[in-house]
């Protein structure tokens, strides 16, 4: 995401008995989600069994094998299961709309920038939760240094560079753990955190002092000790900007932008990756996503840029066995993207790549995305089987099941 300064949001992470899903969603009983402590509790919260007038049938569901959020999935309408796979950006100054967004579209996450801090306050947010029939992700870019979102009402983090360089990784579990606990306190489910970029750009480069070091053994250790302090803390993290921003040749917020060759990001800026996910490795059964930049990267990607690529995702999920929540950065207002796309026609390419989720941090309503969303699943560009697994995979990065 942005290296501009936004805040943060208010949601909690509800877990819910698997059990309970299986049967009492299946026979249309709504399920009871409590938020976990540190953060208000969502004592109303509840899946809703009842598809809206506007879905139509509801495709068959095509879980992967095993989960347990079948049913879960099997009980939205169609278009529900489409916003889920959907996270807006919302105007943090101003809760009552953000509310309205949510519950007219469902939209399955919400992206808070900016400074402001009204959504985080007070409660706001319980509200933005009760207005959905799912609850909602919100998630913040929170990484320290110049990439902060509640440091006007918690404290400041140094950058990912300055921690590698003056704390151990256990400091900076610890670190990421607290800091966790002060989101999760504010509502926040999802830090766009930690930056798994290798780089050595200068400090105010669009990654700069975000990465915590050119070296890929250090950034492994680092991401991997904010990340599980993250977990520790009751906050999902999420490696970025995959496959790798670090020795780019410019901002995806004004353009394209070109990497270096696949064969060279698989020696350095993809080392991270194939070190931290994937079975047997570190983050592997953590509740943990993956962003995926917008980069040009010669012998992966051709015309399109990485985040809209179909062998971007294949190399995640088939090469480094990621199983994970799987997010695009932001398609709305980054030039990389915009420049040649609406977001309508970004979100389809997106997921119909193999995204799970589409980030737009500028829609002003999410109607016309859904409406695009739900053309492309009719035309079989996005087909049932895969949207309800990417639902599935969404689903279980909330703790509803998995």
């Amino acid at each position: 995401m942005s290296s501009r300064r936004s805040p943060r949001s208010l949601r909690t992470v509800v877990p819910v008995l698997v059990g309970l899903i299986a049967g009492s969603v299946l026979a249309g009983v709504g399920v009871a989600a409590t938020g976990a402590g540190g953060g208000p509790s969502l004592t109303s919260q509840v899946v809703s069994t009842t598809p809206s007038s506007s879905a139509g049938a509801a495709p068959t569901s095509e879980a992967p094998a095993g989960s347990t959020c079948v049913p879960m999935v099997a009980a939205m309408s169609t278009r529900d299961r489409l916003a889920q796979r959907v996270m807006v950006g919302v105007d943090p100054s101003n809760p009552a709309s953000v509310v309205a967004t949510v519950k007219a579209s469902h939209v399955g996450g919400i992206f808070i920038g900016g400074n402001a801090t009204a959504l985080l306050r007070n409660d706001a947010l319980a509200a933005v939760q009760k207005a959905s029939p799912v609850p909602v992700t919100v998630a913040v870019d929170d990484e320290g240094g110049r990439v902060q979102r509640i440091d006007d009402l918690d404290g400041s983090l140094p950058s990912a560079r300055t921690m590698a360089r003056t704390t151990t990784p256990e400091q900076v579990r610890a670190i990421a753990k607290k800091r966790a606990e002060q989101l999760k306190a504010r509502g926040v489910t999802l830090d766009f955190a930690p930056d798994a970029d290798v780089s050595d750009q200068p400090t105010n480069a669009v990654i700069g002092d975000r990465s915590f070091s050119n070296d890929p053994a250090v950034v492994t250790r680092y991401a991997q000790a904010f990340a599980q302090g993250l977990e520790d803390g009751g906050i999902v993290g999420t490696l970025k900007h995959f496959p790798g921003h670090g020795h780019s040749t410019g901002d995806s917020h004004k353009g394209r932008v070109s990497v270096p060759s696949l064969d060279q990001l698989r020696r350095a800026d993809l080392l991270p990756y194939a070190d931290l996910v994937g079975p047997g490795k570190p983050l592997h059964g953590t509740r943990i996503a993956v962003m995926v930049g917008h980069l040009d990267v010669p012998g992966l990607t051709t015309d399109l840029p990485s985040s809209l690529t179909p062998a971007v995702y294949q190399l995640l999920r088939d090469e480094y066995g990621f199983d994970g929540m799987v997010v695009t950065d932001d398609l709305g207002a980054m030039k990389a993207i915009s420049g040649q796309f609406t977001v309508p026609q970004a979100t389809v390419k997106a997921l119909a790549a193999g995204a799970d989720v589409a980030l737009s941090s500028d829609i002003t309503s999410p109607g016309p995305v859904l409406d695009a969303l739900e053309k492309a699943l009719a035309a079989g560009t996005i087909t049932p089987a895969d949207n309800d697994a990417a639902v599935a995979r969404i689903l279980t990065n909330k703790g509803l099941c998995g």
